[in-house]
């Protein structure tokens, strides 16, 4: 992990960090709630990365979401018991038609979520989830008229500013961008060159690895 790249991170967390301060009706048992969530999921996502890309097994993405299922319906089905409602029957009966849909769009999202954690990686699947996230915001605001205030603005304008340049640094690895940026956070440019160049290096190998089927 460079200097450059550490620093992205940090105004990502910087940035969605502002846009949670200017929440208009900011909970705390929300806050430590959607924490612990993010928490899990970032677990899951570095396990999925180690399974899809690391040494060992490199599953593709679809040996993935079969092995994931049954642990799935497993918590699921703890859930559903914990919350069973005698009304479930009934409304599934209203709703079949909805059933065969529902679940081939889940099985669609579930692969794409796997693709993406092996084609970029975790840090980039959880950028992914940020600017979603924030695209739900920006999407109730105009559509339903939520309140967005300056400061959440300002918040959003930073974490995609993040995201960008993540996405930057990630499809051109050793630009001279990226040196630059190094050696303005006081990184010395040869250590700049050979730590881009090193990146560069093993994004290619990565590439070339032929995954195991």
């Amino acid at each position: 992990l460079t200097r450059v790249r550490a620093f992205v991170i940090l105004s990502i967390i910087a940035g969605s960090a502002i846009a949670v301060t200017g929440e208009l009706q900011f909970v705390w048992i929300g806050f430590a709630l959607q924490l612990f969530s993010q928490v899990a999921e970032c677990s899951r996502v570095v396990l999925g990365e180690v399974i899809l890309s690391g040494k060992g097994l490199k599953l593709d993405p679809l040996s993935y979401t079969m092995f994931m299922a049954p642990t799935s319906l497993v918590v699921l089905a703890v859930a559903f018991v914990h919350s069973w409602d005698p009304n479930i029957p009934r409304a599934f009966l209203e709703l079949r038609h909805y059933m065969l849909p529902n679940g081939l769009l889940a099985f669609v999202l579930n692969v794409l979520v796997a693709t993406t954690i092996k084609e970029t990686s975790a840090v980039g699947m959880a950028l992914a989830g940020v600017s979603k996230d924030i695209f739900l915001v920006c999407f109730s605001s105009i559509v339903f008229n939520e309140s967005v205030t300056s400061k959440q603005a300002v918040g959003f304008t930073a974490t995609l500013g993040g995201v960008f340049l993540w996405s930057y640094l990630k499809a051109c690895p050793g630009s001279a961008a990226e040196i630059a940026l190094e050696r303005l956070l006081g990184a010395p440019a040869a250590a700049a060159a050979e730590a881009a160049r090193s990146e560069a290096a093993v994004a290619a190998a990565a590439t070339e690895e032929t995954p195991l089927r």
